[in-house]
């Protein structure tokens, strides 16, 4: 009887250890499957950046507007069809998420060194973001991988909870909470904003309207932004929008913060310290973030053998 039970133990703990092994994502996935895979995501993401430097804004924004809808599951790469609501057309993405060809042309050239499909669209995402980030001279962080790529995608889910640039501090730290990240996480997150830029009609309340503004930095935004007319307009998000480093809080400290989004965050005691703490040390800034990122990359992944690994990152096998 003894012998039986043992067995049964043994047995049931083999089973929980293959299924986290299955399961669980791990920043070593691809080292027997695929040695070459981060390495040319790597020279396709520098090359992309080398001719475009806001392109690695781009690709940390696909990943981080891709995790806040159900998941980094890479459904924001989905394209329309009869049954498909595409992400892209969501209110966030219509029209301003960009570098979807970057990601294809990771995608064939990753397959071509596997030789078959083994890496999912969404892993590809999250290291594209990380590179994008170390091509602007930010950090670096290790990848948890093994994500699968989603079946379906949501432009309801996409407008329900993507953070808005209108939304106050209250609403922010509401829509982190929901995705599993705390204040710490909100504002290191949100200076994913020291690279990029932001249309027009995101900010023209703000520069127009808004007291706690920088008035001579309202009247610098308006020269490109009329009242009506010029939405796709384009301004800097901070002051080097190529560069990852700390000027974005410094923005904040001195009221000129382009989205109100971005303001708000001064308006919390704890967001407010660490945005003041920010703008003071780069390294602390740099460290948190690449901490958050990597949290952000642990929101509801698909592992084992849910969804699938997209041949063509922009529809369902």
């Amino acid at each position: 009887m003894a012998s039986h039970s043992f067995l049964f133990l043994y047995m049931l703990v083999t089973l929980s250890l293959v299924g986290m092994a299955f399961s669980d994502l791990d920043d070593d996935f691809y080292d027997d499957v695929c040695p070459k895979a981060l390495p040319t995501i790597k020279w396709v993401v520098e090359d992309a950046v080398r001719k475009e430097k806001r392109m690695g804004a781009s690709l940390l924004r696909l990943h981080f507007h891709d995790c806040f809808v159900n998941g980094c599951d890479a459904s924001i790469l989905l394209d329309q069809t009869s049954a498909i609501d595409s992400e892209k057309t969501s209110r966030a993405n219509n029209n301003s998420a960009r570098g979807f060809e970057v990601i294809d042309k990771i995608k064939s050239e990753v397959d071509k060194v596997c030789g078959r499909s083994v890496v999912s669209c969404a892993d590809i995402l999250a290291v594209a973001a990380r590179d994008s980030v170390v091509a602007l001279h930010g950090p670096s962080w290790e990848v948890k991988l093994g994500r699968r790529d989603s079946t379906t995608a949501s432009r309801t889910a996409a407008d329900n909870n993507i953070p808005t640039p209108v939304m106050d501090l209250p609403a922010l730290i509401s829509n982190f909470k929901n995705h599993g990240l705390d204040e710490e996480d909100l504002v290191a997150l949100s200076g994913g904003h020291t690279l990029g830029f932001a249309q027009c009609f995101t900010f023209r309340n703000r520069i127009y309207n808004e007291t706690n503004i920088n008035s001579a930095f309202a009247r610098q935004r308006q020269a490109n932004c009329p009242r009506s007319g010029g939405d796709s307009n384009l301004a800097t998000l901070d002051p080097t929008a190529a560069i990852f480093d700390s000027k974005y809080f410094s923005n904040l400290v001195s009221k000129k913060g382009l989205l109100h989004s971005d303001q708000a965050l001064v308006n919390g005691g704890k967001t407010g310290g660490f945005v003041e703490e920010y703008s003071k040390n780069l390294r602390t800034f740099s460290k948190d973030f690449a901490k958050s990122m990597i949290k952000m990359g642990d929101i509801k992944p698909l592992t084992g053998k849910q969804g699938q690994i997209r041949v063509n990152c922009r529809k369902v096998n």
